[in-house]
C-alpha cells in the first residue's frame, strides 16, 4: 500500500543542518499493525509527518497505492488527507467546546456527509470504542483514556486507509495504556485498517506485529512477528 524509496528529510537551523532522515526505504502492507521506535531525535515523527502529508520529504520517492505523493499541490495534499489518513496524537487534540459526539463527527463534515448517515456512522464508532452513552460529555468531562477513545473514534470514523498514531499512550497510566493498545489491535484485525505507530513506549513495541527501528535518521532494525 505505501513504498518510501530513499527518502531523506534536513532541517536547518541558521547555519545548523539536522539530517533528521538519510535514505530510508521499506514498504507498508494493508491491515499491518507496525511501530516505529527509537529515542528521541531518531526521526520517527518526521517520518510519521512524511507518510501522513503533514511533512514534506527532500529528496527520494513515496507512493500511496502507487500514487507517487510528491508534486502535489497542498489543496490536494489536504484532500489527500482527508480521504485517506486518520491521526491519533498524543495529546488528544480535542475541540474543548465540542461534545465526543461532535469532535467525531467533525472529521466526516469535512467530506460532505449527509447528516443522517453522519449520525448514524458516529453514533457507531463511539459504540466500537466504548463510550456509548458518554456522546453529550466534554472532553474535560472524561477521562485521559476516555479522550483517547474519543481520538481513535474521529481517525477511524471516516474509513481511512492507514491511521497514523503519535505516541499514543504517552499521557496514559499503563492500565489505560494496554487498553488503549487492545481496542486498536481489535479494530485493526475487524476492518483491516493499517495502524502505525511512532513511539519508544516498550508495551507499544511488543503490541506490534512489525517493529522498524530508527537511529540517527535510519532504519537499523526491521523485524516482523506473528
Amino acid at each position: 500500500m505505501i513504498s518510501i524509496n530513499n527518502i531523506s528529510k534536513d532541517y536547518h537551523t541558521g547555519d545548523t543542518v539536522v539530517h533528521a532522515l538519510k535514505k530510508v526505504s521499506f514498504e507498508i502492507s494493508q491491515g499491518e499493525f507496525l511501530s516505529i521506535a527509537g529515542p528521541s531525535g531518531s526521526g520517527k515523527t518526521t517520518l510519521l509527518n512524511i507518510l501522513g502529508c503533514i511533512d514534506s520529504f527532500d529528496t527520494g520517492i513515496y507512493s500511496f497505492e502507487g500514487e507517487e505523493i510528491a508534486g502535489k499541490t497542498r489543496k490536494e495534499l489536504a484532500r489527500f488527507r482527508r480521504e485517506n489518513v486518520g491521526f491519533i496524537f498524543q495529546t488528544f487534540n480535542l475541540i474543548p467546546v465540542l461534545t465526543a459526539f461532535e469532535n467525531v463527527s467533525f472529521a466526516l463534515s469535512l467530506l460532505q456527509v449527509d447528516e443522517r448517515d453522519l449520525k448514524a456512522r458516529t453514533m457507531s464508532i463511539l459504540d466500537e470504542v466504548g463510550l456509548t452513552g458518554m456522546e453529550h460529555r466534554r472532553p474535560t468531562e472524561l477521562s485521559g483514556g476516555q479522550q483517547q477513545r474519543v481520538a481513535i473514534a474521529r481517525a477511524l470514523v471516516k474509513d481511512p486507509k492507514i491511521v497514523l498514531a503519535d505516541e499514543p499512550t504517552a499521557n496514559l497510566d499503563s492500565a489505560n495504556g494496554k487498553a488503549i493498545l487492545d481496542l486498536m489491535r481489535t479494530l485493526n484485525r475487524k476492518y483491516r485498517t493499517t495502524y502505525l505507530f511512532s513511539t519508544h513506549d516498550p508495551m507499544v513495541m511488543d503490541f506490534a506485529s512489525r517493529l522498524v527501528s530508527l537511529h540517527d535518521g535510519e532504519i537499523v532494525e526491521d523485524v516482523r512477528r506473528n
